[in-house]
């Protein structure tokens, strides 16, 4: 999945999705383009628990900064 990133990944599971939703479908194709979007839906999935854990990291280092920043008394 190279130059990838997660709104081509959504884009694409829409264009499939639109396929899936018209009149014609044929199966063949069909049974690729869902394959495909259990692909991206996985890729999107990773790329969302990778950024919610470097959120975290950095909310959490923000944090500690903050705290050490305090003067004492």
């Amino acid at each position: 999945m190279e130059n990838l990133n997660y709104s081509k990944a959504i884009k694409e599971i829409e264009e499939i999705l639109r396929y899936i939703e018209s009149q014609e479908v044929d199966v063949d194709i069909l049974v690729e383009k869902v394959k495909r979007a259990a692909e991206l839906i996985r890729f999107c999935k990773n790329k969302l628990k990778v950024a919610q854990h470097e959120l975290h990291k950095t909310l959490i280092e923000l944090e500690e900064n903050a705290i050490s920043d305090i003067e004492p008394f």
